[in-house]
């Protein structure tokens, strides 16, 4: 069995016993001799299921309301049930906060590396391979014992020492640079720094996919040839990744609708487009429109004051109160069984660092008072009906997008994937993103989210990624000036929802 497989099948409630004994059954009829991967897994139980799901993934489109019905009963397989606990169940798992406790200079940023080291190195541990981490201290000792003729670097075979082929080892990306033969990557953990060289082409394209200061896993071995310490070459390397997983559903089929980056005080706000969209919303006679029962904000609610150069340009309202206060007049209209989760963006009021804090209450009062109203930080971490949310505006999508080839804004999602992939939101320090010098780096990923939801970029974009489903839901803002010089062309005017019983998504158009 491969490991994967074996991590997913502990996190089922299902008889694992009976699923790998009817996976081999199914194995020797075929005549298949091959280990149990995670799709034989997620084949058995949900043969049709994610099949269709990925294709509509693949392909979303602009779908009217009689078309979601059809879809949405033709590809649920889950037994529904109506109990009035399970309608509007939610659950807060991460909120920054009342967590927020920055540090002052470079012993906040001491601190605040630690905790991204040692949380990284916890979810490094789940991997079969970490077994073999050895600091970097240690790496440079056994080499210069080795080259000195001491057999501290090596293991007993049959009674003769031989050299370990390889050793492995851990820490943050501190540079990657291309050299003529390669690309040298220069890692940092507790006991010190080392450079390795990438020589493969498949290795090659790897390291370049990596991002500054995120966690990397090093598997190296020492180049014999060279009379330097500093001689290794990689022979594999991973990142601390999610893993293929099943994603929790719900129980009942209802709906949460995803949206972001409103912009609210600008010139190019969608407002009537918007109060259609909440018009839509409090329709009763639609009947997809009676199983919502989430909306997650993705931030921005406002364009705010000052944010760029000669912003006030593209302003309706010159005043952040005044904005603010429109935007509440607006979400007020939202029905009051739908639980409204909302996280800030870079434009709107209070701290611009991450990890954010919730909305400031001086400046969005009202929003605290509203009974279905849940103010957040950001990035938050929820549970709808048993469905893992990870809110998060979206902000380093700029530096992944600038600093990693093949990337660009009009495919959002991709750049989100290299964030699970770090398992950080914003792993790259000292580029456009700024990062508070907090005590304890809230900005990795330490769980798995079924449904991982950004904005800022003002695309829509969404994304199958190793059982994650990956959104990014657009905007209601229109091509500012700005956005026109950096070629970027936004989807305003969507919104996308999601099945919480199948985590098929769907978008609604209200443009027309």
């Amino acid at each position: 069995m491969h490991p994967d497989a074996f991590a997913m099948l502990k996190g089922l409630d299902n008889d694992v016993v009976k699923i790998v004994q009817d996976i081999i059954k199914r194995k020797i009829k075929q005549n298949e001799n091959s280990l149990i991967k995670v799709d034989d897994i997620k084949n058995h139980i949900n043969p049709e299921q994610d099949k269709v799901a990925v294709s509509d993934f693949e392909n979303i489109g602009k779908i009217d309301d009689t078309k979601i019905n059809t879809l949405s009963t033709t590809t649920a397989v889950v037994e529904y049930s109506s109990s009035s606990s399970e309608q509007n169940s939610h659950k807060i798992i991460l909120d920054p906060t009342h967590n927020i406790n920055t540090g002052e200079g470079v012993e906040g940023y001491t601190a605040l590396f630690r905790s991204r080291f040692e949380k990284s190195h916890r979810i490094l541990a789940l991997r079969p391979e970490s077994k073999r981490i050895i600091q970097i201290a240690s790496v440079r000792h056994n080499t210069n014992n080795s080259k000195a003729g001491k057999s501290s670097y090596s293991s007993r075979t049959e009674g003769n020492f031989v050299r370990n082929p390889s050793s492995v080892i851990a820490g943050l990306l501190m540079s990657k640079r291309s050299k003529k033969n390669g690309i040298e990557l220069v890692i940092d953990d507790y006991s010190g720094t080392m450079s390795a060289l990438a020589v493969t082409e498949e290795l090659k394209k790897l390291a370049m996919t990596l991002t500054l200061d995120q966690m990397v896993m090093l598997e190296i071995e020492d180049n014999n040839n060279s009379k330097s310490t500093q001689g290794f070459t990689i022979k594999n390397l991973a990142s601390p990744d999610i893993p293929d997983h099943l994603p929790n559903r719900s129980k009942a089929e209802y709906y949460a609708v995803l949206i972001s980056d409103l912009h609210v005080g600008s010139k190019y706000f969608m407002e009537t487009e918007f109060m259609r969209f909440l018009t839509w919303l409090s329709s009763s006679e639609d009947e997809l429109v009676r199983k919502i029962r989430f909306l997650c904000i993705g931030g921005d609610l406002i364009d705010g004051i000052g944010i760029f150069p000669n912003q006030d340009k593209e302003l309706l309202e010159l005043n952040t109160s005044k904005q603010m206060a429109h935007a509440i007049d607006l979400l007020a209209k939202i029905p009051k069984h739908i639980k409204v989760f909302i996280i800030p963006g870079n434009h709107d009021p209070g701290r611009r660092s991450l990890p954010q804090p919730s909305l400031p209450r001086k400046d969005a009062d009202k929003l605290y008072s509203f009974e279905n109203f849940t103010m957040l930080g950001n990035p938050a971490f929820l549970e709808l009906n048993g469905v893992k949310v990870l809110m998060y505006h979206g902000q380093s999508l700029d530096d992944i997008i600038a600093t990693t080839p093949g990337l660009s804004y009009s495919k959002p999602a991709e750049a989100m994937k290299v964030l699970l992939k770090t398992r950080h939101l914003s792993p790259i320090y000292g580029q456009r993103t700024p990062i508070a010098p907090e005590q304890e780096d809230m900005m990795v990923i330490a769980e798995v989210p079924d449904v991982f939801h950004s904005g800022h970029v003002h695309v829509i974009d969404v994304k199958n990624y190793r059982g994650t489903l990956i959104v990014n839901s657009g905007t209601w803002q229109t091509q500012t000036k700005f956005q026109q010089t950096m070629g970027i062309v936004p989807t305003p005017g969507f919104a996308i929802l999601i099945n919480l019983a199948t985590l098929q998504p769907f978008q609604m158009d209200f443009n027309h």
